[in-house]
């Protein structure tokens, strides 16, 4: 057996039934780590393990009620997405795995393709999700009229009220955002500093955005490439740059598990997480399923 990861974002934070039901499906053939919710990005993250075959029949079947009970007309969030299955990662837990992550791919992408949405598969980080999702539906609807951009499997147009899905495989990273007391000119500021394309820390891609229900701002990242960029070493830049700029770090936020090597590097207080602890972490939550 072949234990792999998958880390599928569904377009919903806030309707608790459909995440219930998207839990169900997905519970109905893998273990169910993580989950977690957030209605300012109106979305929310699955963290699940199984072996080859079941993990696809889940990920199957949670996109299934994502098409079936989540629309993307007038869908309001302050994450990007393009899909209401928006991204669907395939991660070994152990490195050497990558290949068995990989070979999952085309399968998956087969068959969510069959269930009438076009599916593109990502391999970063030259075309990472932030490359399909550039300029939202509108813009992807035109790339693909164009000839600019091809579905890998499924149909050739957006599906109506679902759009798409980016799926394929990746080592593992770590999705991480920093709250903030500030204003958003403050978050977007301190995101393009981190994030690799401004000369920041490799393998970090970062977003300032607004929490309007918790009336702060944050810094949005996945750091993906945690080896050589520690998240504790992120953090205290972020924190710098905000004391630089009268504004404050109020907490961070994990979405999904760490790695256990994540912690090694500088400990979990200098990652400013509230209540953290091994409940958090990947390895030993493997272990507390089995």
């Amino acid at each position: 057996m072949v234990l792999l990861e998958s880390v599928p974002n569904f377009s919903e934070g806030r309707d608790h039934a459909t995440i219930a039901a998207l839990g169900d499906a997905l519970e109905g053939h893998v273990r169910v780590l993580d989950l977690h919710v957030d209605a300012d990005h109106n979305r929310c993250v699955f963290t699940v393990v199984g072996d080859y075959e079941p993990l696809v029949a889940g990920l199957v079947a949670a996109v299934a009620v994502a098409i079936d009970r989540i629309t993307l007309d007038g869908h309001v969030g302050v994450h990007p997405r393009i899909g209401a299955a928006d991204v669907v990662p395939i991660v070994p837990i152990v490195p050497g795995d990558l290949v068995w992550a990989k070979a999952l791919v085309p399968e998956l992408g087969h068959r969510l393709g069959a269930l009438g949405v076009p599916v593109f598969v990502y391999d970063p980080p030259q075309r990472g999700p932030a490359y399909y999702r550039r300029g939202g539906l509108p813009e992807v609807a035109r790339r693909l009229a164009s000839g600019d951009l091809a579905s890998d499997f499924g149909p050739t147009t957006l599906h109506p009220t679902a759009g798409a899905v980016i799926c394929g495989a990746r080592t593992p990273l770590v999705a991480f955002n920093v709250n903030l007391r500030g204003t958003l000119a403050d978050a977007k500021a301190i995101a393009a500093i981190v994030r690799e394309s401004g000369g920041g820390f490799p393998g970090v891609r970062a977003l300032g955005l607004a929490l309007e229900g918790q009336g702060l701002v944050q810094v949005s990242m996945n750091i993906e490439d945690w080896q050589a960029s520690p998240p504790y070493l992120v953090v205290e830049r972020i924190a710098t740059e905000a004391e630089r700029l009268g504004a404050e770090v109020v907490a961070s936020e994990l979405i999904g598990l760490l790695p256990a090597g994540v912690v090694a590097q500088g400990g979990a207080e200098a990652l400013r997480i509230p209540g953290f602890d091994d409940s958090r972490i990947l390895e030993a939550r493997i272990a507390a399923s089995d």
